[in-house]
């Protein structure tokens, strides 16, 4: 019985033993992991942080329209004689661009001439006789009346052989023409559109708390995804009269210098107005600050010692205060200073005390004023 008792004992002590072993084991295996853990390099991208002028805006997207446009079209009917139109042309004002068939007219405006140049004759000689008394003051009134009346009937005539003749009303570009000599056309019938854009509107919306901001002639600035990397410059030409009851925005027109015609009519573009003067911040990537429950944070790359005395590059880990923020930049009011190397990307691999590996070959986007991009 007591050999029984000391063989189950032993039997009991080797398996505990063989536990507590293997948990040892494990305990110092990962302890190795850990340390060896801690000194792996992350590879980071990282920027210097440097104080910039901050213009303030209030940025909109708005639609482009010509500060003068027209579909032209007749408003007689007719055969087309001539078109003089060059489809994507510019034009001056009073150029001819279409001519219709005039023929008739201009036989009828001679026939309503000569009528007209017999009744001045027949009042003339009329209004001599009646100074001589040979005629009644009725018959110079009839006259007088017949006289008007043929001088309206040329003046009317006229008028609709102008009619036949097309002009452009102001000087810009022209549009495609679709029309050719020998078709039948009819009043309101559109011939090509002609567009004036030397300088174009661009109208777009703000909200109503903006208003306090703005005024006119204030200066602006459009960018579109057509020219990502141009900046059109302009003014702030009107603010309408009333906001829209619905959506509690109110309209605005800007107009934007265009004097080598790259915007046209129908485009839409980013409008950014500057209000304000202007401040310094120092300036990060918005992808340099990380959020957490304890607030927002960034990651400070300096010279450090590890174990061995041997420098390396670590980071430490540094709380700040956000301020403002434009385009891809975020401005940092407080914790950092000028000229601080922070990390902008690879934050999710480290903490406080990370030794890091620095490769800037790709960066994130840090642009103030960056144009969406084209669906």
């Amino acid at each position: 019985m007591t050999k029984r008792m000391i063989i189950m004992l032993i039997i009991v002590v080797v398996i505990f033993g063989g536990i507590f072993g293997y948990k040892g084991f494990q305990s110092y295996m990962m302890k190795k992991y850990m340390a060896a853990g801690g000194t792996t390099e992350v590879t980071v991208s990282t920027i210097k942080a440097v104080i910039e002028e901050w213009q303030p805006e209030i940025s909109a997207v708005g639609s482009l329209r010509a500060v003068r446009g027209v579909d032209i079209a007749s408003e007689v009917t007719g055969i087309v004689q001539t078109v003089n139109i060059k489809s994507g042309g510019n034009v001056k004002t009073g150029q001819t661009l279409l001519q219709l068939n005039a023929d008739s007219d201009i036989a009828q405006l001679q026939t309503l001439s000569a009528a007209r140049d017999l009744a001045q004759s027949v009042y003339e000689r009329n209004k001599k006789q009646f100074i001589a008394q040979a005629v009644s003051k009725a018959s110079l009134e009839a006259d007088t009346a017949d006289l008007k009346a043929k001088q309206a009937q040329v003046t009317q005539q006229e008028a609709l052989l102008r009619k036949k003749t097309i002009s452009a009303p102001f000087s810009g570009r022209l549009g495609i023409c679709s029309v050719n000599p020998g078709q039948y056309l009819n009043p309101g019938d559109k011939i090509v559109t002609l567009q004036s854009i030397d300088s174009i509107y661009a109208d777009f919306y703000l909200p109503q708390q903006e208003l306090s901001r703005i005024a006119s002639g204030q200066t602006v600035v459009a960018v579109t995804d057509t020219y990502p990397d141009k900046k059109f410059k302009g003014r702030l030409s009107a603010i309408n009269s009333k906001v829209d009851s619905q959506t509690r925005n109110i309209q605005i027109e800007a107009v934007i210098a265009n004097p080598k015609h790259e915007l046209l009519p129908g485009m839409y573009a980013t409008v950014k107005i500057e209000a304000g003067k202007r401040n310094r911040y120092l300036t990060i990537p918005r992808t340099a600050v990380t959020f957490n429950t304890y607030g927002e944070a960034v990651y400070v790359v300096g010279n450090v010692k590890d174990d061995k005395g041997k420098a390396r590059k670590g980071v430490k880990q540094v709380f700040v205060t956000v301020g403002a923020s434009r385009g891809d930049q975020v401005a940092i009011i407080k914790g950092i200073k000028d000229g601080d190397i922070v990390v902008t990307s690879g934050q999710l691999k480290l903490k406080n005390g990370s030794y890091v590996t620095v490769n800037n070959e790709f960066q994130p986007l840090n642009n103030p004023s960056p144009v969406p991009a084209e669906n």
